[in-house]
């Protein structure tokens, strides 16, 4: 995965076409490196491959010479990066067989959490694949910024420390900093977590609630993530790095935001239903509360944030309220886990 490495090497397949998998085909070729951007339909594949734009997810950002656009399920020995959303995975990852094996290197940049099992990406990818070489790239990374070679700062996160190094390496350049990480269950479920409260922040700016109740409400939110993340045995610190308080921010404050933009609207009165059929775009936050919701229950987290974000969500619980039984909860002191 060397970027410096022979223009003869495997090329780097990245599944997923969308707004993530597109920049970080970017990245790849902008370094070097040959790369296949592998899209769902062979008439999506036709469409970017002709403009060398993906107008659907990234209008107007060409695509590095260095970028093949196809379609299908292409093989070859080089690593393979996975961006598709996170309900897809498992299906997805069921045509891969043929041409993924359980030694293929693999990066993930999905964020999400099954609902059916509840599973991570990694989990989902072990069982299917029985992926063994597992990297996850999480951090404030919105795509259209990474396209257009806006400064951008990631983690890499393995247990291998080797592999977590050469994904470093091969993403590295000028506009796009990649540190390592030895905690992939942490970022993992941090860049679910996140997205859980991009929606809770949306509401807040929809419904017109002000600054004090948004600072509080990520503050807070932190709390949450890191004592879930402790309870399923993921690293406190992570939670306070790129991946955790990093992509966070970005998330609840970008206009770039899905999960703020559909949290927005719930905010301001609109029905989820009509949202998720107006937008081609994914909120993964809006499956992922339902799943974060139930493992907390298994493991005995109080996430009063992500419990209130599903009343909201699922049960037609009015933001307004919510808010109210959030400010409302039991007096207690400020410290952490608390």
């Amino acid at each position: 995965m060397d970027a410096t490495a022979s223009e003869d090497r495997p090329a780097f397949r990245v599944f997923g076409a969308g707004s993530m998998g597109t920049a970080c085909a970017m990245v790849l070729a902008r370094n070097g490196h040959p790369v296949r951007l592998v899209c769902r339909s062979e008439d999506a594949a036709k469409a970017i491959a002709k403009t060398r734009t993906n107008e659907r997810h990234l209008p107007g950002v060409e695509l590095p010479s260095g970028v093949d656009v196809t379609s299908g399920t292409p093989g070859g020995g080089g690593p393979v990066m996975l961006a598709v959303p996170s309900r897809h995975l498992r299906t997805y990852a069921e045509t891969l067989r043929a041409v993924v094996t359980a030694e293929t290197p693999v990066v993930s940049v999905i964020k999400g959490i099954e609902e059916e099992t509840l599973c991570r990406p990694s989990e989902i990818l072990a069982d299917v694949l029985g992926t063994t070489r597992f990297c996850v790239l999480g951090g404030p990374s919105h795509a259209e910024e990474i396209a257009r070679r806006q400064p951008t700062t990631v983690v890499a996160a393995s247990g291998d420390a080797d592999f977590a190094e050469d994904v470093q390496a091969a993403f590295s350049n000028p506009d796009f900093r990649v540190y390592t990480n030895d905690d992939p269950l942490g970022v993992e479920l941090a860049g679910a977590l996140k997205n859980v409260v991009g929606l809770a922040a949306g509401i807040n700016d929809g419904h017109g609630f002000g600054d004090n109740a948004k600072a509080a409400l990520l503050t807070r939110a932190i709390v949450e993530m890191r004592r879930f993340g402790e309870a399923l045995g993921a690293k406190a610190e992570t939670f306070s790095g790129l991946a955790g308080v990093g992509d966070l921010i970005a998330t609840c404050v970008s206009v770039h935001g899905r999960n703020r933009a559909v949290g927005e609207r719930i905010g301001r009165g609109e029905k989820l239903a009509d949202i998720t059929a107006s937008t081609n775009s994914v909120a993964e936050g809006v499956t992922t509360a339902r799943s974060v919701a139930a493992l907390a229950e298994r493991h005995g987290v109080d996430m009063p944030i992500v419990q209130e974000v599903c009343a909201v969500l699922f049960e037609g619980k009015p933001p307004g309220e919510a808010a109210t039984d959030l400010m409302t909860r039991p007096p207690r002191p400020e410290g952490a886990g608390r």
